[in-house]
């Protein structure tokens, strides 16, 4: 199966997967307990328009996603939102999405440094092998939108008492400027 997975840049062609992305995102940050910044479906078919967005599908059926946003006048890229369905777990199919992720981002913002948030070790060891490190929340952009963007999440009130230092979940950083 998990050679029959598709993993692209997604395109207008995959509008039709948003409300399965909201509803996959929702029900996995449900089960797991922890935060994932709710999005629009808006939002993310602007970036599926944009080819901002990575989709796999196994033939028709929506296998997993994630998309990548700048920040800080382009100084700085999350790779966000990744999820996989339940059924197609277990095949390094995270990886898969997060790997093109990653050479997305490098292509279309060669100097920024790339960065995410998470809570989940799965997503820490990919990360890792991708030369991310783990780094303070002051190391990030100080992007305001950005963190805007964490008022969705059920831990957001931790974020607000730390005065934005701390949280649940773990910052990563790739700096292409300490890769060269």
């Amino acid at each position: 199966m998990n050679n029959s997975i598709q993993v692209m840049i997604a395109n207008d062609s995959h509008i039709n997967y948003v409300p399965v992305i909201l509803d996959t995102i929702e029900a996995a940050a449900k089960v797991r307990g922890t935060g994932i910044a709710k999005r629009t479906p808006e939002y993310i078919e602007q970036k599926m328009r944009e080819g901002k967005a990575i989709i796999a599908l196994f033939e028709d059926e929506f296998a997993g996603f994630c998309y990548i946003e700048s920040w800080g006048n382009k100084q700085y890229v999350a790779n966000s939102g990744l999820i996989v369905v339940d059924k197609f777990r277990g095949h390094g199919l995270a990886k898969k999405i997060k790997e093109k992720s990653f050479e997305l981002s490098r292509k279309m913002f060669p100097e920024a440094k790339l960065f995410g948030l998470t809570s989940g070790s799965a997503v820490m060891k990919i990360n890792t092998a991708l030369g991310y490190v783990p780094v303070t929340f002051a190391e990030l952009t100080d992007d305001e939108a950005f963190w805007r963007g964490c008022q969705g999440c059920v831990n957001y009130d931790i974020l607000q008492r730390t005065g934005r230092k701390y949280c649940i979940c773990t910052a990563m950083l790739y700096d292409p400027q300490k890769k060269k």
